[in-house]
């Protein structure tokens, strides 16, 4: 018994209605005939450039199913570009995943593909499927192909905020810049660097929700159209057996996620997004957890930002499969995976060259520990994170002066004023751009230097604040402090001048401001207010959760369920 013979199986006229529709659309007697009904979600759009290639991923997932005997029925989901959406994509991700879930639930499906590329849909398409608990594999986009630009590859994201800071130093003439706009990449697909869409690709495909290789797969290869193809016919085995999403996200399987994100190098984002993933899989996890998970692990994978090399070498080197490998006890090997084989299966039977892209354990990138680090202290009780392999050493320790911004607007507009009270040892600190402040959480943390400063050849800085940052981007950035300004957390006391301290190795962030002068600060604090009030942003904001609880909407965190629920009549 199928779940959409809940559906199909109806008699009268509810079930005439549900079946003739169906015939309407050029469907014969086998969809009706007990065969596993699987959903193609496709985030396919124009509006979303990473994403736009999907039309023919699905169409290769489509075959899959067809051939492994089920019956595919294709529908749209919202797409979350990075690139284009305003104010942040990460202000709909919970939309989307709500828009996933809902729909998983209300329509004759027993399992689905789920088609992701940019960063965010990702974790939203993970979350909808994780709160219905339907069978389910995911086909990610894959990585674009590297375009060039003076001479070497030009990786996404990363040379980007490295040449416009050249051109605002005024070595690089503006005319090169935009040239480069036309040299980023040569194709479709997402950031061809180890930044979020990468990081979320990979640490799923650890998870088990994912085929070997569909991480690292450029966009456009043919093995890309492969990987759909089996994901399709895999879906059907699954909706056959029974097995759903939960199997895969256990605890277990997220220590995993963890871990190979700290070997991977990734994006803080990722801390976010699991957060939130384990809400809705009803499974614990906490920074606390993060960070202890993370200790012992060293970065193997020599990818940018933290390391040299992009996507088309992490996949020439075998991608997430050799990666998994080399770890080896550091995981959980016996867990199953949407492909029939066990992690330790999949890590035995994976290509493995290249170990100056993915590097043995007694050869590290960087020594264990060194990829992500969670902070606690006066400035960030609840937490914040830096992401120690992308930013300077010689931070990592710091005390400096507080340069204060209200706004990333604000920011803009001084940062380079000539008369601007900065030097190298200011620490910069942004608030009011967390989950409910800006709203949305948006990447801004990476703040760009002031002029005078590149001007003088300092590339890096001490920057603070409640966003989050691209996981293409690198420096020694705190993000994701918590609580936000928004809400009243210490970041919004802080003043010019204030001492800030900065202790990665003991975990701390603190504000050296007595207790007195900031129980005044507080009473004289007034909450700023909401920028949007209506729809879903105001849904939005009342009911987001901090960042150390990944930000998704309280309401939303648990299982929903994949009941048939009520008939229609």
């Amino acid at each position: 018994m199928t779940r959409s013979a809940g559906w199909f199986g109806e008699t009268g006229k509810v079930g005439f209605y549900h079946r003739n529709k169906l015939f309407g659309e050029g469907f014969d007697d086998e969809i009706f005939d007990g065969r596993p009904v699987i959903g193609i979600a496709n985030s396919w759009s124009q509006l979303a450039p990473c994403n736009v290639h999907l039309r023919r991923v699905a169409e290769a997932v489509h075959d899959g199913i067809l051939a492994a005997g089920g019956v595919p029925l294709e529908f749209n989901t919202m797409s979350l570009g990075e690139t284009l959406m305003r104010p942040t994509a990460m202000l709909f991700r919970n939309l989307m995943a709500m828009e996933v879930e809902e729909t998983l639930r209300a329509n004759p499906l027993d399992g689905v593909v789920l088609l992701s590329s940019c960063d965010k849909t990702t974790p939203a398409m993970v979350m909808g499927a994780a709160s219905a608990d339907l069978p389910a594999v995911l086909v990610t986009g894959g990585p674009s192909l590297p375009g060039r630009f003076q001479g070497r590859p030009m990786a996404s994201g990363t040379d980007v905020w490295r040449i416009s800071e050249e051109v605002r130093a005024g070595r690089l003439p503006e005319s090169e810049f935009r040239y480069a706009e036309r040299c980023n990449s040569r194709g479709n697909g997402h950031c061809n660097t180890m930044g979020t869409a990468s990081t979320m690709a990979s640490i799923t495909e650890a998870m088990g929700l994912q085929l070997p290789t569909s991480a690292s797969a450029l966009a456009l290869d043919a093995e890309r159209f492969r990987i759909a193809t089996r994901a399709g016919a895999r879906a059907v085995e699954l909706a056959r057996a029974g097995i759903p999403m939960s199997t895969f996200l256990t605890r277990e399987s997220f220590e995993n996620a963890v871990r190979v994100n700290a070997a991977l190098g990734g994006s803080t984002n990722a801390v976010v997004h699991l957060l939130a993933m384990a809400g809705r899989a009803e499974v614990p996890l906490s920074l606390e957890d993060i960070d202890r998970l993370s200790r012992d692990v060293p970065l193997l994978a020599d990818l940018l930002p933290s390391g040299r090399f992009l996507m088309p070498e992490f996949h020439e080197a075998g991608g997430v499969p050799a990666l998994v490998a080399e770890l080896g006890a550091l995981l959980h090997q016996d867990l199953p995976t949407v492909s029939g084989m066990t992690l330790r299966e999949v890590g035995a039977a994976a290509r493995r060259e290249r170990d100056d892209v993915i590097r043995p354990l007694a050869d590290p990138v960087q020594p264990a520990g060194s990829a992500l680090a969670v902070l606690r202290g006066s400035l960030a009780p609840d937490g914040a994170v830096i992401k120690q392999s992308a930013a300077s050493p010689g931070l990592l320790k710091h005390r400096g002066r507080a340069l204060v911004f209200d706004s990333i607007e604000e920011y803009t507009d001084r940062i380079d004023d000539p008369d601007i009270e900065v030097d190298a040892e200011t620490v910069l600190v942004l608030r009011n751009s967390g989950p409910r402040g800006y709203p949305g959480m948006p990447e801004v943390g990476n703040l760009a230097l002031p002029k005078r400063l590149l001007q003088r050849g300092i590339t890096d800085m001490v920057r603070i604040s409640d966003a989050r940052m691209s996981g293409t981007s690198y420096g020694t950035v705190v993000l994701h402090v918590a609580p936000e300004a928004a809400v009243g957390g210490p970041l919004a006391l802080v003043r010019d001048g204030d001492e800030i301290e900065l202790d990665v190795p003991g975990r701390r962030l603190d504000l050296l401001v007595g207790t007195e002068e900031l129980q005044r600060r507080r009473q004289e604090w007034v909450p700023s207010a909401p920028l949007e009030t209506r729809g879903w942003t105001r849904l939005y904001v009342e009911h987001v959760l901090q960042a150390d609880r990944g930000a998704d909407l309280d309401f939303l965190v648990g299982r929903s369920g994949s009941a048939v629920g009520r008939r229609s009549t």
